[in-house]
């Protein structure tokens, strides 16, 4: 087996290099459009740390948290908060990006499982802390609501794995 892979995805090509995502190229060509990542009041750092990993590792351009409990994280192994925003701000409503969709990210009743969901181009997914729900503070100013099928609870970071995972996906297929 080469130590190449590379997936055809519609017209796109996503190539890397097997074991060794320092040397990842990921897309040959990015489309229009963006995501970004609000955490409210995340009680982890550690989790912080993997969201800011998978922003990186699935071209997420700003990473926001709002509260006081983070502090840099080795989890962060990437060190991607040198390559895109990360802000640090008291209400994540007050920095939604012009013309972005706001998404809160949460199980709770009525809102829409993720792959029956189709993303809009300029996304702002809004997810909430692991010990609590965003609730009406937050999905009162958010077009939409969504959430992970699962049998349990997931984690922050996986969490924001798997959306921005489905967000490249649909994007590509």
């Amino acid at each position: 087996m080469s130590d190449l892979y590379e997936h055809e995805l519609k017209d796109k090509t996503l190539v890397g290099v097997q074991g060794n995502p320092s040397r990842c190229s990921g897309y040959t060509e990015r489309q229009r459009g963006f995501a970004c990542i609000g955490l409210d009041n995340p009680k982890f750092s550690a989790n912080v740390g993997g969201a800011l990993r998978a922003c990186g590792n699935y071209g997420a351009s700003m990473i926001a948290v709002s509260g006081h409990r983070y502090q840099k994280q080795p989890t962060d192994t990437m060190k991607i908060y040198r390559h895109i925003p990360l802000l640090q701000v008291g209400d994540l409503h007050e920095i939604v990006p012009h013309d972005c969709i706001p998404i809160a990210v949460d199980l709770i009743d009525g809102a829409i499982p993720l792959p029956e969901y189709q993303h809009p181009e300029r996304a702002f997914y809004i997810f909430g802390a692991e010990d609590a729900t965003l609730g009406e503070r937050v999905v009162s100013w958010c077009r939409d609501v969504i959430y992970v099928p699962t049998w349990k609870c997931m984690n922050l970071a996986a969490t924001v794995n798997v959306v921005l995972y489905d967000r490249l996906l649909k994007r590509f297929v």
